[in-house]
C-alpha cells in the first residue's frame, strides 16, 4: 500500500477498509497528514464550522462515566446547578451570534431530561430563534424520539450524542449506560430528521484499533460532524492519571479520521486548549471544524483568538456537511 495512491482513491470515491485504516495509522506522520490535508481541501475546500457550547444544568449526574467531573460518581468540586433560564442561555446565545458563531449548543448533565426539562428547553429555544441567527444544537442525553420531535419543532436543528470510544472498550468507560444505549438514542434523532453530532474522546485508555472502530460506526450512522475530544485528566476522576496525548496524537488521530469519513466536519472539542499550538497544525492535517470558547467544566480558547488563527490559516467560517 502507499498513502499517495491510498488517499487518491478516497478522493475518487473509495471507502476505506479496516484493513487499509489500521495500516495508514503507523504510517509516516508528515505524508500522512499532508495527504489527510489534500482530501479536507477537497471535499470540503476551505470551509470551517465553529461552534460553541453552554453548560445548562451542572453535576450531580447519575452516569459513572470515568472521564467526567460533572459524575456523582466522581468527587472533583465541579459547580452544581440546575437548568439554567431561558434569560441565561439566550444572552450567551446573542453575544455567540454577534461574533459569528455559527451554532450554538446547549449541553445538559445527566441520563436524560425529562419531559418537562424537554418543554422548557423548547421555550427557550424558540426565544433564540426568535432573537438571533444562530443554529441551535442540542446535547440532552439519552431522549426518545418524541422528545426530540418536539425539539425539532421548536427550531432545533443538530443534536449532539459522543460515542466516546469504541463499543468493546465502552465498558470500561461507563457501566450505567451502553454503547447500544448510545447508538438507539442517535438512531431516534436521525428518524426524528435532526442530523447528529457524534465523536469521541481520545486518551480514555483505547487503543489505536479502538480509534479506528469508533470512526468506522461513525461511517456506519452516516454522522457528518465529528467532534474529536482530548482527555483532560481531572483530578477526582478515575481517569485522572491517564497519560495526555501529544499534539503529533492528535494529529495522526484526525489525519486517519479525514480519509475514512472524507467529507465529514472533523471538529476539535475539548482538551484542545492543552495543545501548545491550539489545535493549529491539526487545522493543517484534516480537522475543519471546532468547538470555540470555554468547555464544560474547562476553559477553552476564545472567539477571537481562533477567528485570527483562521483567517490565517486561509478558513472561511460556514456551515459544514450536514
Amino acid at each position: 500500500m502507499n498513502i499517495k495512491i491510498l488517499g487518491n482513491e478516497v478522493i475518487q470515491g473509495k471507502q476505506l477498509t479496516r484493513e487499509e485504516a489500521r495500516w495508514l495509522y503507523s504510517q509516516p506522520f508528515k505524508e500522512l497528514c499532508e495527504k489527510a490535508d489534500e482530501i479536507r481541501a477537497h471535499f470540503c475546500a476551505n470551509g470551517f464550522d465553529i461552534c460553541t457550547i453552554i453548560n445548562g444544568k451542572s453535576g450531580r449526574c447519575s452516569e459513572n462515566c470515568r472521564f467526567c467531573a460533572q459524575s456523582a460518581h466522581n468527587h472533583t468540586g465541579t459547580e452544581e446547578y440546575p437548568l439554567l433560564s431561558t434569560e441565561e442561555i439566550l444572552e450567551q446565545a446573542k453575544k455567540n451570534d454577534e461574533q459569528g458563531v455559527l451554532r450554538y449548543s446547549i449541553v445538559t448533565s445527566g441520563k436524560r431530561l425529562s419531559d418537562k426539562e424537554v418543554d422548557r428547553m423548547c421555550d427557550t429555544v424558540r426565544q433564540i430563534r426568535k432573537e438571533t441567527g444562530i443554529g441551535v444544537c442540542i446535547s440532552f442525553g439519552l431522549l426518545n424520539g418524541e422528545q426530540y420531535k418536539k425539539l425539532k419543532e421548536a427550531g432545533v436543528t443538530r443534536v449532539h450524542n459522543n460515542l466516546e470510544t469504541s463499543r468493546r472498550n465502552f465498558p470500561n468507560v461507563c457501566t450505567t449506560h451502553t454503547f447500544e444505549d448510545k447508538i438507539s438514542a442517535i438512531r431516534a434523532a436521525q428518524a426524528a430528521g435532526l442530523s447528529v453530532c457524534s465523536g469521541g474522546i481520545m486518551g480514555l485508555g483505547e487503543t489505536a484499533e479502538d480509534r479506528i472502530d469508533m470512526a468506522f460506526t461513525l461511517r456506519e450512522l452516516g454522522i457528518k460532524s465529528v467532534p474529536v475530544n482530548m482527555l483532560n485528566p481531572i483530578p477526582g476522576t478515575p481517569f485522572e492519571h491517564n497519560r495526555k496525548l501529544t499534539a503529533e496524537d492528535m494529529c495522526r488521530i484526525v489525519a486517519v479520521y479525514r480519509f475514512i469519513l472524507p467529507d465529514a466536519s472533523i471538529r476539535l472539542a475539548g482538551g484542545r486548549g492543552l495543545l501548545g499550538d491550539k489545535g493549529k497544525s491539526c487545522f493543517q492535517s484534516g480537522a475543519n471544524a471546532a468547538i470555540s470558547g470555554d468547555m464544560l467544566t474547562t476553559a477553552g480558547i476564545t472567539v477571537e483568538t481562533d477567528m485570527k488563527l483562521l483567517e490565517e490559516l486561509g478558513y472561511e467560517v460556514r456551515y459544514g456537511n450536514e
